[in-house]
Order: C-alpha cells, then sequence, then structure tokens
C-alpha cells in the first residue's frame, strides 16, 4: 500500500478508514465472485434438467388435450397472476383476514419479505411504502437494543466466571495478603459492569450456540408440522432467521393442521421467527467485529512506509498518529476532552484489549454512539452554514439547540436567528 501521509513518492494521503473500506469492497467482490462460481456448479445442472422435463410434460399435455400452445401459455400466465395474488392449487390459509395481514406486517418490518403476499390494490402499495419506512427503522432499533442487553448479560456471567476462577487461583498467603486480597476483592466485585470488558470470540461462541439451538428446536417443529426434511427445516431457519426471505419454503400457510394444535403452531412459529432473528443479527453484528478485526490486521500486514521518507519504520519525528491507528495506548496523545473527543479517548487508550480480541465496555459502547451523533451533528450543522459554529452560551438558553441530523440543523438555524434578534 501507499504511505498514507503526505511525502516526496508523489502518491497521495491514504486514510485508514478508506484504505479498510476499499479492502473490505474488494472482499466483499471477490466473495460474491466465488459465491457465484459455487453456486452456478451447483445448481446449473438441476436447471437445465427442470427445463428438458417442463417442456417434455408441456408437449404431451398439449398433444394429449389437444390443446395449442398459445392457448396454453395463456392459462398458465393467468394462473401466474391467480398465484401472486395468493390462490394455491392446495387449500390454503387466507392471506388478508386479520392473521393473514398481522403474519404478512410481521414479514415487513423484520425485513424478511417472503413474497408469498404482496399488496395488489393501489392503496395497499402505497401505505406500504411509508408503514415499512417506520416499521423497519423501529424493529432495527429493537433488534439494536436486543443486541446492548445479550452483551450485558452475557458480560455478567463472565464477569462472575472470571472473578470465581481468579477467587481460586489467587490464595492469599499470609493474613496481610488476605486483606489486601479482601480489599481487592471487594473492589473488583464493586467495580462498575462498565469495566468488565468480554472477549469478542467468546460472545461470538454463545451466540452462534444460542442461534443454533433455536434453529434445532425450530426444525423440530417446522419438520413434525409442515412436513419438511429436518435438512429443508434448517435450511428455512436460516432464510427466515437471517430475513433473506426467498418465499420457497414459507411456515405457518395451511388452513388446519391435522393432528396439531393450529393456534400453538402458529404462536410457536411466531416465537422462534422472533427470537432467531434477534440471535442471528446479534451475531451477524458480532461477527462483523471480527471481519473488522481481520481487516485491521490485513491493513498492519500491507502497510509499507515510503524508506525514503522514513529510513527506520516507527522513528520519524514529525509523523503523527493516523485515525484509528492502532498504536501502544501510552505513545496517543491524548486530545483535550470535548463532547466529541473526551469518550473517545477514554476507550482508546486500552489498545491491547482491542488487539487480544475483547469488546468494548458498555461504557465505550454507549459514550461512542454518543459520540457519533455529536460529531455528525456538528458536521452537518457547520455544512449547513458554511463555517465552524462557535459555540455559544445563549444557544443553551433559548431553547433550540441539541438535536441530530436534520433536526440539528434546524436547531443551530433557530437559535442562530433567536440570537440575532
Amino acid at each position: 500500500m501507499a504511505c498514507r501521509s503526505g511525502c516526496c513518492c508523489g502518491s497521495g494521503p491514504i486514510n485508514e478508514d478508506n484504505a479498510r473500506f476499499l479492502l473490505l469492497a474488494l472482499f466483499i467482490i471477490i466473495y460474491l465472485l466465488c459465491g457465484a462460481a459455487v453456486f452456478s456448479a451447483l445448481e446449473q445442472p438441476k436447471e437445465r434438467e427442470a427445463k428438458e422435463r417442463w417442456a417434455q410434460r408441456f408437449e404431451q399435455f398439449s398433444q394429449k388435450y389437444n390443446l395449442s400452445r398459445r392457448d396454453l401459455n395463456n392459462f398458465l400466465r393467468h394462473y401466474e397472476e391467480a398465484n401472486v395474488a395468493g390462490i394455491r392449487v392446495d387449500a390454503i390459509r387466507p392471506r388478508w383476514d386479520f392473521t393473514g395481514a398481522f403474519y404478512f406486517v410481521g414479514t415487513v418490518v423484520s425485513t424478511i419479505g417472503f413474497g408469498m403476499t404482496t399488496p395488489a390494490t393501489i392503496g395497499g402499495k402505497v401505505f406500504l411504502m411509508f408503514y415499512g419506512l417506520l416499521g423497519c427503522a423501529a424493529t432495527i432499533l429493537f433488534f439494536n437494543l436486543f443486541l446492548e442487553r445479550v452483551i450485558t448479560i452475557i458480560a455478567v456471567v463472565l464477569k462472575s466466571c472470571h472473578e470465581r476462577r481468579h477467587s481460586k487461583i489467587e490464595l492469599p498467603q499470609n493474613g496481610r495478603g488476605a486483606s489486601e486480597g479482601t480489599r481487592a476483592g471487594g473492589g473488583g466485585r464493586g467495580e462498575d459492569l462498565a469495566g468488565w470488558k468480554p472477549s469478542v470470540y467468546c460472545v461470538m461462541l454463545i451466540l452462534g450456540a444460542a442461534a443454533i439451538l433455536v434453529s434445532c428446536c425450530a426444525s423440530l417443529m417446522y419438520s413434525a408440522a409442515e412436513g419438511w426434511g429436518y435438512l429443508d427445516s434448517l435450511y428455512f431457519c436460516f432464510v427466515a432467521f437471517s430475513t433473506i426471505g426467498f418465499g420457497d419454503m414459507v411456515s405457518s400457510q395451511r388452513a388446519v393442521y391435522e393432528g396439531h394444535a393450529t393456534v400453538a403452531y402458529r404462536l410457536g412459529n411466531f416465537f422462534f421467527i422472533l427470537t432467531g432473528v434477534c440471535c442471528i443479527y446479534s451475531l451477524f453484528n458480532v461477527i462483523s467485529i471480527v471481519i473488522k478485526q481481520v481487516l485491521n490486521w490485513l491493513l498492519r500486514r500491507l502497510e509499507a512506509p515510503c524508506r525514503c521518507c522514513f529510513p527506520r519504520r516507527g522513528h520519524h519525528p514529525h509523523r503523527h498518529p493516523r485515525r484509528n491507528v492502532v498504536a501502544p495506548g501510552h505513545l496517543r496523545a491524548r486530545r483535550d476532552p470535548s463532547i466529541e473527543t473526551d469518550a473517545i479517548n477514554e476507550s482508546e487508550t486500552d489498545t491491547g484489549r482491542r488487539m487480544s480480541g475483547e469488546m468494548i465496555s458498555m461504557r465505550d459502547f454507549l459514550a461512542a454512539n454518543k459520540v457519533n451523533l455529536a460529531i455528525m451533528q456538528k458536521q452537518l450543522s457547520e455544512m449547513a452554514i458554511g463555517h465552524p459554529r462557535q459555540p455559544s452560551s445563549s444557544s443553551h438558553q433559548n431553547g433550540f439547540s441539541g438535536g441530530v441530523g436534520a433536526l440539528g440543523i434546524m436547531n443551530n438555524r433557530l437559535a442562530e436567528t433567536s440570537v440575532d434578534r
């Protein structure tokens, strides 16, 4: 890679965030190409076989009942239209009664979108645009809050196990050691949860085990109620829980389930889909943290500073640390505390934790979100007014300050106009 700070080589500066973004984009492109090659090799022969079999059946049916190819194609087009409206050969549950509509809006706000039910009227399509906009945003927020609470619970369990393990290892040697150990242990137990940082790999392992457990239990229910094979049920669980929602297999679509309590099965279906989506969403977020750590490792391996500018690596007196650079905590220059930087500095000092694969603490996680919102508000407001906004105490007195994004820009505008008046 090119040197990321301006130098005499002529190559422009490359921000580490941009380098990580480009590396991730390259990885996704390669991942898509590999996936396309694998699926093409696996599924294309089956597709050709199905087309040949359908052509033979089509020809045999048209000859048997003396139908022209044009009439038969028109009839099949009519059936495709009925299929979109929810008409099937086998009897299924009504699509647009209250329970069917509730199932539909559940697939909308969870972004699963099986596709077996779609609005056919203009009013329904227009209402779906506004309904999905608010519903999907609220559901994503629910998933994020669910993830916070799951990590908090996991942190409590891991912290208790950590304290119990250390209490068995660190036995006091004498009375003084015992008193010091008691004081240290009491202080450790009195520490806030924010000080404990669980390993991202432990959290990923626990969430993966939870997702597998929920999928296996749900597959048992689906294979018994729907008549699917167990592997097909596992496939459906992943497609539904990950909100991919192909629609080739959809649960709870029969009007009545013989030998099973229909209401109990539909409640169980709702519970498993909700729990599975939350678990898989949380697992995806934790895996993304691991992917980012791998990208950081690759960036460090690919980094090659210019030897003409830096004869020896890491000994240039004027080289400043880049943003998000991985460096020992004592080498980082701590900036002046402010609403944009105080929490970032507090969370970035423990670099060894990030290198060892530990997650940020709950305090750092919440503070980082608050800082990101504040930075975004400041940048957007400065962009709107065309120059950096000077801090003013009057803006806090007139009641117009605060807000994020467009709301923050509007509030700052109102604050400035009120001050001018």
